[in-house]
């Protein structure tokens, strides 16, 4: 970390969430990037989100911007429904 980095409470929210079939993970970090692997493509979408009670705002380091809302435990971003890992609602070992 650089002296003009800060640190961030770490939120809730912070860790990695999964589509049921594994296909879609997105990594939400504790300073506020995130991350998502798509099948294969590693990185495929980053950029940074932050958050405000149970909603998330998402903007893509292309400008991109999308929103989510965590309800009972399950990620709603924009079209996706993720599941934290390890969530017995998302199939383990279900990564290509």
């Amino acid at each position: 970390m650089t002296s003009n980095d800060t640190t961030r409470d770490e939120h809730e929210y912070v860790g990695m969430w999964v589509t049921a079939d594994g296909f879609i993970r997105q990594e939400l970090l504790p300073d506020g990037r995130y991350d998502e692997a798509r099948g294969d493509r590693r990185s495929a979408y980053t950029g940074r989100y932050t958050v405000t009670g149970s909603h998330l705002d998402y903007v893509d380091d292309t400008g991109f911007t999308a929103t989510g809302d965590v309800r009972d435990g399950v990620l709603f971003h924009e079209h996706l429904v993720l599941y934290r890992e390890g969530d017995p609602r998302a199939r383990r070992g279900a990564r290509p």
